[in-house]
């Protein structure tokens, strides 16, 4: 029986109690055991990791209030029932009420540990079945988010689902516009955080003499407008995510602050020496080299170790071409519905030139362009910038041809019939480019 389920004894009578403690530990089962219904549901929470063993006639809260208490907190939860000899009106009322079992007294530990371990059984079962469901969950939610099927962003969202369930420190590092909110807001909403706040500040988009008050907060009167107190951004994360934008802009003093908020868990307000704890996952992110800043000496290096527990580096659009097409449907889609418009496709040859342009902008400036087409504004990339200059055709036209194979086989579920069928090749060669571009 796996270690991490433990039963939970209910029982009044401490020799009862000790006894089936005893009997189950005897068989490696693990086993605690209370006194209380009122204890009991102090132990039992949502998705507890185990099943409860409790007598019916308990002082106080009884065990049938605390068969429905536990049922209305986790219907998969089994819960089996101790009744006194002649209580088997009892014992059929409980099952009606949903209890996994009943153990009628007196009961010999074989009946004890075998009822135990079919329960354990269910559990462990149930408990399986739910966190592969919110696996799964999570990794529609990051391809909802998400968008596309290169090996790096495979990559990226796989990273994403793995660092979900820690709390260590993440530093995204990608080019302007390749989506680093977006991949810290999928960090959050994949975690156990997810149901509390994420807080995004752009570390350079604040005055140095407000940022201090604004990410710390301040105690009133503790400067000249302060009227009343004022939480920061990191109190109001609290047990949730504090998303730094554009860490490099922080200024000198303030990063020592935040130096020992990460390394105390404690936060002091502006005009205040009581330090309040602080549970924050904090995710930094910048287009810089906060290396070479740091050897510079315009970067703390004691900060940036602090932060650069793990790293998520963002491919710049140019280097995930094939996502293109996928991404600017997303788009267009998007921009339909907020500006009340059709989502037009895109023609061939203008999909041919989204993928042949190396966009400077990266994700930003395609959506941008999105929005433009929907608009009716055209769909040249570039347009009205000095652009960087686009492949050259050989390479251009390979790149269109992986990103429309990885579009239709997207489209038809990886279907290569259905596939070929769509773009009007053989089923062969069809095979034969998917395979040529690691598709």
């Amino acid at each position: 029986m796996p270690a991490d389920l433990t039963v939970l004894i209910v029982e009044d009578d401490a020799d009862v109690r000790l006894g089936c403690e005893q009997a189950l530990r005897l068989e490696g089962i693990a086993t605690r055991g209370v006194g209380s219904a009122e204890a009991a549901l102090r132990e039992a929470g949502p998705g507890y990791a185990g099943v409860v063993v409790s007598d019916i006639r308990l002082p106080g809260q009884d065990g049938m209030a605390l068969l429905a208490q536990l049922r209305e907190r986790d219907p998969a939860l089994p819960v089996i029932m101790i009744t006194g000899h002649g209580d088997v009106g009892l014992a059929v009322q409980a099952m009606k009420q949903g209890a996994y079992d009943f153990l009628e007294k007196p009961f010999s530990p074989e009946q004890l540990v075998d009822a135990t371990r079919r329960a354990l059984e269910q559990r462990r079962l149930a408990l399986e079945v739910s966190e592969l469901r919110e696996r799964l969950a999570g990794r529609q939610k990051l391809e909802a988010h998400l968008i596309g099927h290169s090996p790096t962003v495979e990559r990226l969202r796989r990273l994403i689902a793995d660092l979900a369930g820690t709390d260590a420190n993440v530093l995204i590092h990608g080019e302007t516009g390749t989506g680093k909110e977006l991949v810290a807001r999928c960090l959050h909403e994949a975690s156990q955080r997810h149901a509390r706040n994420f807080v995004a500040i752009n570390c350079g988009g604040l005055p140095e003499q407000l940022f201090e008050s604004e990410i710390f907060g301040h105690e009133a009167g503790s400067f000249t407008g302060a009227a009343r107190r004022r939480i920061g951004k990191i109190e109001h994360a609290e047990g949730g995510t504090l998303f730094l934008d554009e860490i490099e802009s922080m200024p000198m003093p303030l990063q020592i602050k935040l130096l020992r908020v990460l390394q105390e868990r404690v936060v002091e307000r502006l005009g205040s020496n009581q330090p309040v704890p602080v549970n924050t996952r904090v995710v930094a992110a910048t287009k810089a080299d906060l290396r070479a800043l740091s050897d510079a000496g315009q970067f703390r290096a004691d900060l940036y170790y602090r932060l650069n527990v793990i790293t998520l580096e963002l491919p710049p659009l140019r280097e995930r071409r094939e996502d293109v097409p996928a991404l600017f449907e997303h788009f267009v889609a998007q921009a339909a519905l907020r500006f009340n418009r059709e989502a037009v496709p895109a023609t061939p040859a203008e999909l041919a030139a989204l993928v042949a342009y190396p966009w400077p902008g990266n994700v930003r400036e395609l959506r941008n362009l999105a929005e433009r087409h929907v608009l009716g504004l055209g769909c040249n990339p570039g347009h009205g910038t000095t652009a960087p200059e686009a492949l050259p055709l050989a390479q251009a036209v390979e790149q269109f041809e992986r990103a429309l194979i990885a579009d239709a086989m997207r489209r038809h579920d990886g279907n290569l019939s259905r596939a070929s069928e769509a773009l009007g090749v053989a089923k062969t060669t069809l095979f034969d480019k998917v395979r040529k571009y690691g598709l």
